[in-house]
């Protein structure tokens, strides 16, 4: 079995993790819709959201793109008072 046909890439478009790309394991054969992923920010680690806004096969490879979402996320500012 060919491990790339297993995978996509996914790419972030916005947040704290805009411009990243990662290879992502296709679930059921399928891409996700939501992902979480964990980053460190001012040295603390944490929760980011992002949801699936497109996908698209780009020189025989499935790329999916990503949008922050904000609401659902750890806030991204620093907190001053734990400095």
């Amino acid at each position: 079995m060919n491990d790339t046909a297993a995978q996509y890439v996914a790419e972030f478009l916005d947040g704290p993790l805009e411009g990243d790309f990662e290879h992502r394991a296709l679930v059921g054969g399928k891409t996700e819709s939501r992902v979480g992923m964990v980053a460190a920010v001012d040295g603390l680690e944490s929760l980011f959201w992002y949801d699936a806004v497109d996908e698209r096969e780009v020189n025989g490879q499935l790329r999916v793109r990503f949008r922050f979402d904000a609401g659902d996320s750890d806030p991204v500012e620093s907190d001053e008072e734990n400095a």
